[in-house]
């Protein structure tokens, strides 16, 4: 038996001896282990974690290509939509044993697609969720590392999508039957994917029940913007609102506020994504996602990809639905 508290400075060789195994195999162990035992693998990670070895991926990308990192770009990390993203694929990679290079696109194609071109060199693949890249741009990156996308619909890559639309269709039924005629849509990004899905499914349902509906656009999913389509929604005469997200919709909430428009007493806001709605005041009715799902299997994709080689033309549909809550009720007489 081999004394591990007296090993010295862990290095590979001497996981090897501790584990009557070759240094080639050790290797394997964290860089390949389908090619080993399940057996070997863990009495390998075992030794390995007991004198505290840690892979050098330095060198391991140098002599395989495999740098053990991927990369998630995000067009905004501040939006309250995000960070459960963030942190289920942060949570589904280390599972891997991979970490998570973060970025942030702040809104603009030309930084993402920065940011894309200089994690490149030290990542084996991307998850770029609700990108801002034009699909010709985004088939440009997928065919340089494989590339997973979340809330974007590119047909030939791997996606996830949140099917806002069912979601939408239950918060203009629901806003129907408390007998609002006239609405508004608090849009987001203009180049936003989910933002198109989420106004054209407004549009069909409200067509569907001769509801009035009007857009007021938005250049960013902000707070700020949320509360400036205050007085747009007002002049239009609508007595209920859907915004692109909770972040606008609790802006929406405020910008009323200071105009003497009390919700739901007056007026009844409808957010999505629902990653706000139980703290805001009242607690706001929101379309609640899977965000945390969208990371997990979002990861999961492109491990598949990482490990087969192979990129499957695979469209993950995860389903949305209304949580109806404290800013919505029947629309006031008089």
């Amino acid at each position: 038996m081999v004394d591990l508290t007296n090993l010295g400075a862990p290095t590979i060789s001497q996981v090897a001896k501790a584990a009557g195994v070759s240094r080639a195999t050790v290797s394997r162990a964290f860089t390949r282990p389908d090619m080993l035992s399940a057996e070997t693998v863990r009495r390998v990670t075992a030794i390995a974690k007991k004198i505290g070895y840690v892979p050098n991926h330095t060198a391991r990308a140098l002599s395989t290509g495999r740098h053990g990192n991927v990369a998630l770009v995000v067009p905004d990390v501040a939006n309250p939509f995000f960070p459960p993203l963030i942190r289920a694929t942060q949570v589904e990679a280390e599972k891997h044993d991979f970490c998570v290079f973060l970025g942030n696109s702040d809104e603009n194609p030309e930084h993402e697609e920065k940011l894309v071109s200089r994690f490149s060199t030290q990542v084996e693949g991307f998850i770029l969720a609700s990108s801002r890249l034009s699909d010709a741009r985004i088939r440009f990156q997928a065919a340089r590392r494989p590339l997973v996308l979340v809330n974007r619909d590119v047909k030939g890559i791997p996606r996830v999508l949140m099917d806002s639309g069912a979601g939408i269709a239950e918060a203009v039924d629901h806003l129907a039957r408390l007998g609002h005629k006239r609405i508004a849509y608090i849009s987001g990004p203009s180049n936003s994917w989910s933002n198109a899905q989420r106004r054209a499914a407004i549009q069909r349902r409200a067509k569907s029940r001769a509801l009035q509906v009007l857009l007021v656009p938005a250049q960013m999913a902000s707070f700020q913007s949320g509360y400036a389509a205050a007085p747009a929604i007002l002049d239009y005469g609508a007595t209920a609102a859907v915004a692109f997200d909770d972040l606008m919709a609790q802006g929406a909430l405020a910008g009323l506020a200071a105009r003497g428009v009390a919700v739901p007493g007056d007026f009844s806001v409808v957010g999505c994504d629902d990653v706000l709605g139980a703290i805001t005041y009242p607690p706001l009715s929101s379309v609640s996602n899977a965000c945390s799902e969208a990371g997990r299997v979002a990861v999961s994709l492109l491990m598949d990809i990482l490990k087969t080689r192979v990129v499957r033309d695979v469209r993950i549909i995860l389903s949305t639905s209304l949580v109806i809550r404290n800013t919505t009720t029947k629309v006031a007489s008089g």
